[in-house]
């Protein structure tokens, strides 16, 4: 009888059993008024600096947007924009200017942008094969490709949609008549290029069929160095995107003026999309992004407003 209660009291005295009766030891703080308003305070004091800071480094890096799509489709076709685009026998090439509005130091990043492009469709982003991009045709189970996965009874390398409507304008850049050099090594993630790409896996039978979707590959370089390719399998989450096209190594003064010469090969009208050219530079928090500074300042100063309210309510009825 005593063994059977001392294993009782044991069993009670169990780490299972205090917390199924809540009888584990807990702090319970007491939000006094002096506490909560220290809370708030100190929240502000932190967030509205951090905020201030980062709104700093965005303002310093230096931004070009150039909108093409609509500029560079000729007067008698900007009614029917689908059929210019689709017609191969007419010239795709336009010129752009960009002028440069403050000194913007090298590296200055290029980036194509478009608007109203979902490949975050779930059947887009399915239509993939991660095995045979290290594989090759060495791999046979390419079902999720459909409805790019054979063409002439071959496989495609790379097969999907998202290979197969790859983008492929192109850009040059000239400056007082000269050209600038763009670096394009290095634009994928390393990550992709040693992990996601085989080495010596080369495209085949790609974009050979009846209807060809965006831009060819090169058969004779392994996928791992086609970092065009690699940039955009890296899908979007969002209908408006930017995707890294290359560096240019040169600084740019402020007034000068940057003359693009581009082929404006990609269909983007079928679906009434937009195409952008930006260049911009980098602080050490990244591109230009206010958000995050806005975001900081408004908490900091929300807090502090709430500090002074409730201060001003505990001065007022003070027990």
């Amino acid at each position: 009888m005593m063994n059977t209660v001392r294993e009782s009291r044991r069993d009670r005295e169990t780490a299972f059993y205090l917390f199924t009766q809540q009888r584990l030891p807990a702090c319970k703080p007491v939000l006094t008024p002096a506490w909560v308003i220290t809370i708030f305070l100190f929240t502000g004091l932190i967030f509205i600096p951090v905020g201030l800071v980062t709104l700093r480094a965005s303002s310093g890096v230096v931004e070009i947007v150039e909108r093409y799509d609509a500029k560079c489709v000729p007067e008698p076709f900007r009614i029917d924009k689908v059929s210019y685009i689709q017609d191969d026998s007419i010239p795709k090439n336009c010129s752009v200017s960009m002028k440069v509005h403050r000194y913007m130091k090298a590296p200055i990043y290029i980036y194509y942008q478009l608007d109203n492009y979902y490949q975050n469709h779930r059947r887009y982003v399915k239509s993939r094969s991660d095995q045979q991009l290290l594989q090759g045709r060495k791999y046979h189970s390419t079902s999720p490709c459909q409805p790019v996965e054979f063409n002439n009874n071959q496989s495609i390398v790379p097969c999907g949609l998202i290979a197969w409507s790859l983008f492929n304008d192109t850009f040059t850049f000239i400056r007082e008549r000269t050209k600038l050099k763009v670096n394009r090594k290095n634009i994928a993630w390393k990550s992709d290029r040693d992990h996601k790409f085989g080495k010596n896996v080369y495209p085949f039978n790609f974009q050979n069929g009846t209807l060809i979707g965006g831009g060819k590959l090169n058969p004779k370089i392994p996928l791992s160095d086609q970092e065009d390719l690699i940039v955009w399998m890296r899908t979007s989450a969002l209908p408006s995107f930017r995707k890294l096209y290359g560096r240019i190594e040169e600084d740019l003064d402020a007034d000068d003026v940057v003359v693009v010469q581009l082929m404006n090969n990609y269909n983007i009208y079928s679906f009434s999309g937009k195409k952008k050219l930006v260049l911009s530079t980098t602080s050490w928090l990244g591109g230009k992004n206010d958000f995050l500074g806005h975001a900081c300042v408004f908490v900091g100063s929300s807090s502090l407003m709430l500090a002074i309210v409730f201060t001003l309510l505990h001065l007022k009825s003070r027990r």
